[in-house]
């Protein structure tokens, strides 16, 4: 048996530089759907479960986090061990287990030694976590308490402030905007049998995602899935269906706060993960913001004008469309210059598309990191659980970098001319005299 110190080691170390990502991928007749990536290296196995229909998208909307506290709860103890006791069973096994949710999903993570002694404690161990969870009055109560405290401190955050009011314009009612309507009020109107009725309705066989990267063949992975998810609904009860975003008339929103910068932040939903557009929108995107120093962005409002240390711009793709969005902070005094010259730099890229130059540049910057976003076992399990979560083919992590490559100037150009329109662009303006 290893010690605690060599898994933690382990678990980092990172893939063969050449190897070839060969997905396993199947579905067990409830409906679960396993990925597996075979890695013998190293005695490690990573496992992620995830569940589509699970996240905040879906919580109730007079009762904020009822999908965060479901999902961090099932690590705080079982039927069978309080808190403490399963941190203890945690340590005695040398295994990592943890969880928590997203906008659409929530999941569960666990590493553990391949060896079937310390594997087979540690998946039971799993399954206790998502079919018995203990869902502790005390824990909760503690919880509750700090998630109303750091909410309380991150409305004091122009950052948090300008975010939060940027996704209510963007999308509203919409389940996408549900987090950003988060209060002090509807956390305190959340009750264990609230967190109980979503584990109850909204975890199930059929919208589970198991990804599994490590020491394991195809044979003991089916075994594995089998005993971590055994008394689990075979069926969830709730869909997890998001519906389209409605296209909203542009809004700007100013809220005063104290101090000497102006937070500005202005976009609109775009990107979808399966959008026809994908690879046009990401490669135009680091050319405008998304390159660090090298985008348009900072170039004009940093390098040219000295209106921010920063500017980005960034895309969010979701099952719907998530936003593109451009943010930057800047001295009151430079809010409406520092604003007009980020539409402008907007504009004129719409207009222009990217130079032949950025676009090679940008190419080379996304293909040539993009290994490095998978190049451990507990990066690839991320991906794998994305993979899988959207629908993506087998060969992602091989198409995306040819595909990239494959991107013209023209069709970057093409597309956002036809998606990104002006009278689209929320703004909101955190810091405005008025």
């Amino acid at each position: 048996m290893f010690p605690h110190k060599t898994l933690a080691a382990l678990l980092f170390l990172p893939l063969a530089a050449q190897a070839a990502v060969g997905i396993q991928r199947w579905h067990t007749p409830e409906g679960t759907q396993i990925l597996l990536v075979e890695r013998h290296e190293n005695p490690i196995v990573d496992i992620q479960i995830s569940f589509k229909g699970a996240g905040s998208a879906f919580n109730p909307q007079d009762k904020g986090e009822v999908s965060e506290f479901t999902a961090g709860l099932l690590t705080d103890g079982t039927r069978q061990l309080d808190e403490e006791a399963f941190k203890e069973r945690t340590n005695d096994l040398a295994v990592s287990l943890s969880s928590g949710s997203s906008s659409e999903g929530a999941s569960i993570t666990l590493r553990s030694l391949s060896k079937p002694k310390n594997l087979n404690a540690a998946v039971t161990l799993l399954n206790h976590s998502l079919t018995q969870p203990r869902f502790d009055a005390a824990v909760f109560d503690r919880q509750q308490k700090q998630s109303i405290t750091a909410l309380k401190q991150n409305e004091t955050d122009p950052g948090f402030i300008a975010d939060r009011a940027f996704t209510r314009l963007s999308y509203g009612n919409h389940p996408y905007g549900r987090s950003a309507q988060t209060s002090v009020e509807s956390i305190r109107r959340v009750t264990l049998d609230d967190i109980r009725a979503f584990h109850r309705t909204r975890y199930g066989k059929n919208n589970a995602i198991v990804a599994v990267v490590g020491d394991l063949n195809r044979h003991q992975t089916e075994a594995l899935v089998k005993k971590a998810l055994d008394g689990l609904p075979e069926r969830s009860k709730e869909s997890g269906s998001i519906p389209a975003v409605p296209v909203r008339g542009a809004m700007r929103q100013n809220i005063p706060f104290a101090g000497e910068q102006a937070q500005i932040i202005m976009g609109m939903p775009l990107i979808k993960r399966h959008d026809p557009d994908y690879y046009a929108l990401v490669v135009g995107n680091y050319v405008l913001g998304a390159g660090g120093f090298d985008s348009r962005l900072m170039k004009v409002l940093r390098d040219q004008y000295g209106y921010t240390y920063g500017a980005y711009s960034s895309l969010s793709p979701s099952t719907e469309a998530g936003p593109l969005s451009i943010a930057f902070s800047t001295q009151k005094a430079n809010t409406a210059q520092a604003l007009a010259a980020a539409r402008k730099v907007l504009a004129d890229f719409i207009a222009e598309g990217p130079t032949e130059a950025e676009l090679a540049q940008a190419k080379a910057n996304l293909t040539g990191s993009f290994p490095l976003r998978f190049d451990t076992n507990a990066k690839l399990l991320g991906y794998l659980s994305l993979i899988g979560f959207h629908n993506l083919p087998d060969d992602y992590l091989e198409a995306y970098p040819k595909a990239v490559s494959a991107v013209t100037a023209e069709q970057i150009k093409s597309a956002w001319q036809r998606r990104v329109k002006a009278e689209q662009m929320n703004i909101v303006v955190v810091g405005a005299d008025k």
